[in-house]
């Protein structure tokens, strides 16, 4: 039975290629797009919206990190990782990882690997997993290991939600500031309209331009809603095609606040990766491998591919990176001190918590300005409205047009 793959390649010309293709399995996949002369970059099942809507919870990357805490702790406790998986699978309320869970144990029962076990379910795991764990397996270290990624993954999960709480609050003022223009243009306005015209007065500029802006948008409403498609639809494309992301990558390192935001959440991840995977003996082709997947920035892993390469020659870190430049001075200068004094899973770890400070200064900057700018755009928008309304009245009792 064939499973349709979705993946991107990079064909004989240098052009990036992303479709989907039928195989029986993914070494299958990837023989019969090598045969296409197309080099593999990722390949990964293809699920359409509806069958992920209808397959189940989805796995989150909150319930990897218990599950790792969790299945560590039973490991250090003597457990072995069938018991473990047991376990946990009776607990977690996520049937669909459950589910996932028990397949692991019947695999390790079998006599897999734990990590090849892992591996059969890769798609719900972050990249730089399943390398972590499966050194840890030739040295006898799980239990260390788990605890490591589970250490690694609640600091990048608490990153991400400074991030976003740090956006939640001025995109809420938008969106209010956005409902009251649309109340005072579709349902104020044109009660006023109606009484100004019985009143044959002269208008006001501002006031005959927000009449103008209220008729506009009741006659022509469709257009807001292609507006809002397009918006959506453009959002999708930067999401989820290469080019697209790649494109907003670019853009977003071009504007001078959220240059140091995104720059500094890139580097805090490429250092602890690096650092986790390193200090758990992971080879430096597979930790590179992930570091440069889990930059999450277009631009950054077309630029520590290259850093990957020389690494791979035996160049060292510092030297390639410093050529790269994506990674600021003072990073630079932490991991030339770990190459120099043997200590760069320490410094890499520095830092990743250095930048990880940073990070959380810069984003209460961002709020700090964002908050009174908006506030500021949302009384002049709402003053101008009143205001052009009062000016009106006042024209209309001042030519005495209005009747007692």
């Amino acid at each position: 039975m064939s499973t349709a793959y979705q993946y991107t390649a990079v064909d004989v010309d240098g052009k990036q290629v992303s479709a989907r293709i039928d195989a029986v399995s993914e070494a299958d996949a990837r023989r019969q797009l090598l045969l296409q002369n197309l080099a593999v970059q990722e390949i990964k099942p293809y699920t359409s919206f509806l069958r992920r809507d209808i397959g189940g919870k989805s796995v989150s990357k909150t319930e990897i990190l218990h599950f790792s805490r969790q299945l560590g702790a039973f490991v250090s406790a003597g457990l072995t990782v069938i018991d473990g998986l047991e376990i946990i699978a009776r607990s977690t309320p996520n049937k669909a990882f459950a589910v996932r869970l028990r397949q692991m144990r019947d695999d390790v029962r079998e006599g897999m690997q734990f990590g090849e076990a892992l591996a059969e379910h890769k798609e719900i795991l972050p990249r730089y997993y399943l390398g972590v764990i499966r050194s840890a397996e030739l040295t006898g270290n799980i239990d260390q290991a788990l605890d490591q990624l589970a250490t690694y993954m609640e600091r990048e999960l608490e990153a991400r939600s400074r991030i976003k709480s740090a956006m939640t609050y001025p995109i809420v003022i938008m969106c209010m500031a956005a409902m009251s223009v649309v109340i005072l243009t579709v349902w104020v306005l044109p009660k006023f309209v109606q009484l100004f015209k019985e009143l044959k007065t002269n208008l006001p500029w501002s006031t005959r331009a927000i009449i103008g802006f209220s008729n506009f948008s009741q006659n022509y409403w469709y257009l807001y809603i292609l507006l809002i498609a397009a918006v959506v639809g453009g959002v999708m494309w930067m999401r989820r095609t290469p080019g697209g992301r790649k494109w907003k990558d670019r853009m977003l390192l071009r504007v001078p606040v959220i240059r140091d935001i995104v720059t500094f959440s890139a580097v805090e991840r490429v250092c602890r990766i690096l650092a986790t995977m390193w200090e758990s003996g992971v080879p430096v082709a597979d930790a590179m491998a992930a570091a440069v997947q889990g930059a999450d920035n277009a631009v950054f892993e077309e630029r520590l591919l290259a850093v990957q390469e020389a690494v791979l020659a035996g160049e060292g870190l510092a030297e390639p990176l410093g050529i790269s430049q994506v990674f600021p001075d003072a990073a630079m200068q932490m991991i030339e001190v770990g190459e120099a004094t043997g200590t760069l899973a320490a410094q890499l770890n520095n830092a990743a918590e250095f930048y990880s400070r940073e990070l959380d200064y810069k984003l209460k900057r961002l709020t700090s300005l964002f908050e009174p700018l908006i506030i500021v755009l949302v009384g002049i928008t709402v003053g101008f409205v009143a205001l052009s309304l009062v000016q009106a009245m006042y024209g209309s009792l001042g030519s005495g047009q209005l009747k007692q």
